[in-house]
């Protein structure tokens, strides 16, 4: 006889519409701000706002700040690292959207 087990998954829905401070992008991701500005530097996220205490992030940043903090923890990439990596990431997804959409 076989069992079942129920699995259930815990998880936040942001839209992208939100806006996140970098204090609050940075609580949320896991990375720290230090390391998000890092990337800002690289162009991993556009943030609108002049100066870091101004920043605003879209719900989309926190996906990838997520992913950001993992590969520079996992891989140790450096911030020019990452931003090649999510952008590389991006186009995957974007090449399998198309993929499954036009089959």
């Amino acid at each position: 006889m076989t069992s079942s087990t129920t699995v259930y998954l815990q998880g936040e829905i942001v839209e992208e519409r939100v806006e996140f401070t970098l204090s609050e992008l940075s609580r949320a991701s896991g990375a720290t701000e230090q390391e998000l500005v890092l990337w800002v530097a690289e162009g991993a996220f556009e943030p609108q706002g002049e100066a870091a205490k101004a920043w605003r992030f879209s719900g989309v940043a926190l996906y990838r700040a997520r992913c950001a903090h993992r590969l520079t923890r996992d891989l140790g990439l450096n911030p020019a690292g990452v931003a090649l990596a999510l952008d590389l990431l991006e186009e995957i997804d974007s090449l399998r959207k198309h993929r499954v959409s036009s089959d």
